[in-house]
């Protein structure tokens, strides 16, 4: 299947408009030439209404830990951006509700199959590390980050597991401040790297 092509069934998928009680709006982003692979949550409110992935201050936090500007961050033919639910789930009491459970068994597989082998993946959040890591099931986020860091990223397949970058992450940060002093400029060498290469 081309991409153009699984990007016009995605962008066509209706499965969970019940569930959601609102028109589904799919936000993703993937090309086959994508180097740089970020698996994230769930599109926001503000992403939903404008269509552009991580187009909120989650988005300008996430592109200050890795180094990337919007054209970077915004070039399917260097970054594929693929959350866990490719729609918004809608508001929850204390935030938004966790990404809808149809849509990464729906459709992951057959975006990553068209990814590149030797991509570069980045893990934002719980949801994403849980589908993706269930060898840490337990583990507290600040473990599986540390863990990538003290292994000097040989752990996860070299998939890089980091915080959701929400405001809630300027606490993480503050209880953890191994993550901007260390773990941050290994981010950006190895992002850095990663687009040399494209």
């Amino acid at each position: 299947m081309s991409t153009e092509t699984l990007h016009a069934d995605i962008a066509a998928c209706r499965v969970c408009e019940t569930a959601l009680g609102f028109a589904p709006r799919p936000v993703v982003q993937f090309s086959s030439k994508s180097r740089i692979l970020i698996i994230g949550q769930a599109p926001g409110s503000k992403v939903h209404a404008s269509g552009i992935p991580w187009d909120d201050a989650s988005g300008d936090r996430l592109r200050e830990w890795t180094g990337l500007n919007r054209d970077q961050m915004y070039d399917a033919q260097q970054v594929a951006l693929v959350p866990m639910g490719f729609c918004y789930p809608g508001k929850a009491s204390g935030g938004d509700r966790p990404p809808r459970p149809e849509c990464a068994p729906l459709w992951h597989e057959r975006v990553l199959a068209t990814l590149p082998d030797d991509r570069l993946t980045l893990l934002v959040g719980s949801y994403a590390q849980a589908a993706n890591l269930p060898e840490t099931r337990g583990w507290t986020m600040a473990r599986r980050v540390e863990h990538w860091l003290e292994t000097d990223g040989a752990a996860f397949d070299g998939a890089i597991p980091l915080p959701h970058p929400a405001w809630r992450s300027t606490l993480f940060m503050r209880k953890h401040p191994w993550f901007e002093a260390d773990l941050l400029p290994r981010l950006r060498a190895r992002i850095a790297s990663r687009l040399d290469r494209a």
